[in-house]
């Protein structure tokens, strides 16, 4: 693929990228101007930032003390071990999973993935250093020019910038680990023709993941609330969450198109040659298993740490602006890691306990419906979860006073905000079932029309899938934070600000921060779920790439080793229908994670708000579709979220072109009974390029993009980032649930009806090719481009206030026309440097 000038490109189209050749000499010169001009004129501003707000003294008893006379810093320690705790778990879980017996040729397999998975992982570990380059250089110019800062605390904000990617990054590492431990075990115990330990596997790796991930991340928040100077810690708050942003957006842009590329490549072989799903002679399975990771796993785990950690950094922000009196914002900030503290507990708790009765229920049983014990987790942490909820609670502000005055119901108020969001945890996935599972009239209806229709009608019913889900998922996160604001209205409204108009705005915020706190509550277990979909699908891809059927004397060899009888048909069976469930409960997460983006984000963009309004006291006519930049940005920030979609899939496009255009002339089915490593090699090597090309391109366009719309006008990026929010929820649902739908209908195409090599096959392929794109590329992305566009634009409008204050317009208008003229090159480039052409129009 050549992305120059194409000798058959109209001139138009000439001269248009010759000029975006010298915008693109603009990028560093602007940054350069930003820091060596902007800067200084920032230097004494008065204006107050977020970044300079200083959290309470948490030792001093005399402030708030919990239980008798300990000090919130005390019992947040405590926090630590259970942290620890946590990792030991999850350490503990991967050491049993990586003493499973396995056969050699799995096992073998399993460690070519993993292999394949960890030369992307450093190649894209690479790639994420030179994007923290673009943002430490704003955060240089900030916290050093603007806040004068001393060297040494603008090191460790940075430093934490650097910590937040390196979790996202570690923990994503350690998913792809476990997972290709897992993938291998997994297949060899389906040969058993039990199904039992085909779901305990995927789920005891996934817990692992979960586990491991939050205790990660609230273990580096405690050390930030617990051992940073009170007067950097929120500085480092905002490092450590932008480090965490960046990290999740570039691991999930790269991981979605990356998988897609392998899984579309793969699959159009089915149909093009006949051949049956992961045949070892086609070069794409492997990177099509190691894309799985990348995809969902990598991606999923880095959005997962990320998406905890923001909505964390939203909801403390919010407290240290909102809430004047001391004593209460520690009693909030209290309250708040320690009921995030518990639920990493109520996770452990909850998943021991159901595979208790998953064993009792399942464990003897030769077929069961294996979404029914991941439905149960679910549902068992969701219960648990609320009963710790009021308990905690209780004990901690049961007995909550200002100022002399108690307040004996809002321990149970804000119990009711919390667990409006752990059910949503647990509602949400069962409306995204009835849309994406094998078992959902949805997914049947598909497959009935495809039997009529072929890939047309496959493709319209999964668009209306897609569609549907999306009202529903939309009337009930409406619904539930409608129900958070009514509760918020009472005593929370009388403690939060002393003025009363204020305050029930600030109240009604911080509820709907709540619940995307409650989103997030049984976190390890959202995660785990989410994580048995790779495992379940390597797991089919490993069965038949070790090709045991064919190992001399294996049966005799598993007796004596192992000590059962071979049953292959079953195996292939039960590893097929497991796919089906993970497929369903991979989708079932990702709207959970959206969910979070979105309203976390409204804290967040409150935050902006309040800062932007001196508190709430001026400016407020701005905040109005009679303010036409205010209305400009609403409308701008929907056009971000369909340029995304478009640009992430066109990436997808091109890139699988090229892996179909390679496969297909070097799969060799007469010769070979497998491909050989250099063609596998060379199509992850397809993959590999095109996912960083186009998460390059959409990382630069957000990133210059972000600055863009800050520098325009405040109020501007306000009306921004609302409709980035919004219009980016309803995309990325309607997205998710349509891809869930025709991947399912395949399933069932497949395992049901066996029908295989049929046209009804062939369609069903199709739409699957159609959603492959939409359910794990475009909409599963916007998530942590939603936070990171928050976050990082949180510094770029505090620049852009400070330099209009200096009276410095025509730098502020001047560095906004730059840095969108470098945003429309990337968004250009996103599209036409990545169109599919033909070799023979190359030059």
């Amino acid at each position: 693929m050549t992305f120059g000038t194409s000798a058959h490109a109209p001139s138009w189209l000439n001269l248009v990228r010759n000029l975006f050749d010298l915008v693109r000499h603009l990028q560093v010169t602007s940054l350069i101007a930003l820091s060596a001009i902007s800067f200084p004129a920032l230097a004494n501003t008065g204006h107050v930032s977020e970044a300079d707000l200083v959290l309470p003294n948490l030792s001093d008893t005399s402030l708030v003390a919990f239980l008798g006379n300990t000090s919130g810093w005390t019992l947040l320690s405590y926090g630590l071990l259970v942290c620890i705790g946590g990792l030991i778990f999850g350490a503990v879980i991967y050491r049993q999973i990586f003493n499973l017996p396995v056969h050699r040729s799995m096992a073998e397999v399993s460690e070519l993935i993993y292999e394949t998975c960890k030369t992307y992982m450093i190649t894209q570990g690479k790639f994420l250093l030179i994007l923290e380059a673009f943002t430490a250089v704003i955060m240089i110019g900030y916290f050093y020019f603007v806040q004068h800062l001393a060297v040494s605390s603008v090191a460790l904000i940075l430093i934490f910038s650097l910590v937040g990617i390196a979790g996202s990054f570690m923990v994503a590492w350690f998913g792809i680990r476990i997972n290709t431990l897992a993938n291998s075990r997994t297949a060899f115990a389906s040969l058993a023709a039990k199904p039992y330990p085909v779901y305990a596997i995927p789920i005891k790796s996934g817990i692992s993941i979960g586990m491991l991930l939050i205790s990660t991340e609230l273990l580096i928040m405690l050390c930030i609330m617990l051992f940073v100077p009170a007067d950097l810690s929120g500085k480092c708050f905002i490092g450590f969450a932008i480090g965490e942003s960046l990290g999740a957006a570039a691991l999930r842009i790269a991981g979605g198109i990356f998988t897609k590329i392998a899984d579309i490549g793969s699959d159009l072989m089915k149909i093009e040659f006949g051949i049956q799903e992961d045949d070892a002679r086609n070069p794409g399975v492997i990177a099509d298993c190691a894309g799985d990771n990348a995809g969902d796993s990598v991606g999923p785990t880095a959005d997962g740490f990320e998406t905890y950690g923001v909505t964390g950094v939203a909801l403390i922000s919010f407290i240290m602006l909102a809430v004047p009196e001391p004593a209460v914002q520690v009693q909030l900030l209290v309250w708040l890691f320690a009921m995030r503290i518990m639920m990493v507990i109520a996770s452990g708790i909850s998943y021991l306990g159901n595979q208790v009765m998953a064993k009792r229920l399942y464990g003897d049983k030769a077929r069961f419906n294996f979404e029914s014990p991941l439905t149960s987790l679910v549902w068992i942490t969701s219960v648990v979860s609320l009963i710790i909820t009021f308990i905690v609670s209780y004990l901690l502000m049961g007995q909550f006073t200002v100022n002399g005055h108690a307040y004996t119901n809002l321990w149970w108020q804000l119990s009711l905000i919390i667990t409006l969001g752990t059910l949503a945890g647990a509602i949400i996935p069962e409306v995204v079932k009835v849309f994406t599972s094998t078992h959902s009239k949805h997914v049947r209806e598909v497959v009935t029309a495809s039997e009529a229709g072929g890939a047309s009608l496959n493709i319209l019913s999964g668009l209306v899938a897609g569609y549907f889900s999306a009202f529903w998922i939309g009337v009930i996160i409406v619904g539930l934070m409608s129900g958070a604001y009514l509760l918020s209205q009472y005593e929370l409204t009388t403690v939060i600000n002393p003025e009363y108009v204020k305050a029930t705005m600030m109240a009604a915020v911080f509820s709907f921060g709540l619940v995307a706190f409650g989103f997030l509550g049984m976190g390890p277990v959202t995660i785990a779920v989410d994580s048995y979909g790779p495992v379940t699908d390597n797991a089919q891809s490993v069965y038949e790439l070790s090709m045991i059927e064919q190992v001399p004397g294996i049966e005799a060899e598993v007796k004596r080793d192992y000590g059962f009888d071979l049953n292959f048909r079953t195996a292939k069976f039960l590893l097929e229908e497991n796919d089906g469930a993970g497929n369903t409960f991979k989708a079932t997460a990702k709207p959970v994670l959206i969910g979070t983006a979105v309203v976390g984000a409204t804290t967040m963009v409150f935050s902006i708000v309040m800062l932007l309004t001196s508190g709430l006291t001026e400016n407020l006519e701005m905040l109005s579709l009679l303010h036409p930049p205010f209305l400009l940005g609403l409308i701008s920030g929907g056009a971000t979220i369909f340029w995304f979609s478009g640009a992430s899939t066109q990436a997808v496009s091109t890139g699988a072109y090229r892996a179909v255009e390679f496969i297909s002339t070097h799969i060799r089915l007469d010769e070979v009974v497998q491909a050989s490593q250099k063609d596998s090699k060379k199509v992850v090597e397809i993959c590999t390029i095109y996912a960083q090309k186009g998460m390059f391109n959409i990382f630069m366009a957000v990133f210059f993009g972000t600055l863009a719309c800050a520098f325009i006008e405040p109020f501007f990026f306000i009306g921004y980032l609302i409709s980035l929010a919004i219009i980016g929820l309803y995309q990325a649902v309607f997205m998710a649930n349509a891809g869930g739908a025709w991947d399912n209908a395949k399933k069932i195409v497949e395992t049901e009806m066996h029908a295989k090599g049929t046209d009804l096959h062939n369609a069903s392929v199709v739409g699957d090719t159609v959603g492959d794109p939409f359910k794990d590329t475009a909409s599963v992305a916007m998530n942590p481009i939603i936070k990171f566009t928050t976050l990082f634009g949180l510094l770029a409008v505090e620049m852009a206030v400070g330099l209009f204050a200096q009276g410095q317009q025509t730098v502020v208008y001047a560095l906004a026309a730059i840095f969108l003229a470098i945003n429309l090159f990337f968004v250009f480039r996103s599209f036409y440097g990545m169109r599919i052409i033909a070799k023979k129009e190359v030059v």
